[in-house]
């Protein structure tokens, strides 16, 4: 678990400088934890690794389809949630997320937008019901740079409080 609080603060590091995570760093995550999984459980515990990664993945896979969340947090969250035990698994999903949405509620009230994208959101969603079809969040505002927070400090943050016995 040091080995993963190391790389999920390196990936934290390139993800606020470079706005992405490399896929070495997700990689090396992966196999780690794979391994860490098989020495612990044998193939049972490799196999395991590899359901709990590819559940958190295939939860989080509309979110980027739409552009809600970029490909690289999807990929650290699969990998980071193949460390826990398979019932730590959605409360860590959760916790990360609580976190992301908290710094995000923070970001939009100092900057007085708000209303504005909870607005957007529900006009948003109303569209999706209406026509029944998915579209690119935020693809009918050309002038509006992407400012969504980096999911790398939350999945770190939620691992430590997993670590810290909070959950």
């Amino acid at each position: 678990m040091a080995a993963l609080c190391v790389i999920l603060a390196a990936a934290c590091g390139y993800d606020y400088r470079d706005n992405r995570i490399p896929n070495c760093l997700v990689l090396l995550a992966a196999v780690l934890g794979m391994g860490w999984q098989a020495w612990d459980g044998g193939v049972l515990g490799a196999l395991a690794f590899w359901g709990q990664a590819a559940l958190v993945m295939a939860l989080l896979y509309p979110f980027f389809k739409i552009g809600g969340l970029g490909a690289g947090d999807v990929k650290l969250l699969g990998a980071a949630a193949g460390y826990l035990p398979f019932g730590k698994v959605l409360i860590f999903l959760f916790c990360s997320l609580l976190i992301a949405a908290m710094i995000s509620f923070v970001k939009m009230c100092r900057k007085g937008i708000f209303r504005q994208r909870v607005q957007y959101l529900s006009l948003y969603l109303k569209d999706v019901m209406r026509t029944g079809k998915w579209k690119l969040y935020q693809a009918d505002s050309p002038g509006t740079k992407p400012g969504g927070v980096r999911l790398s400090g939350p999945i770190l943050l939620s691992m430590l409080l997993y670590l810290g016995g909070v959950y």
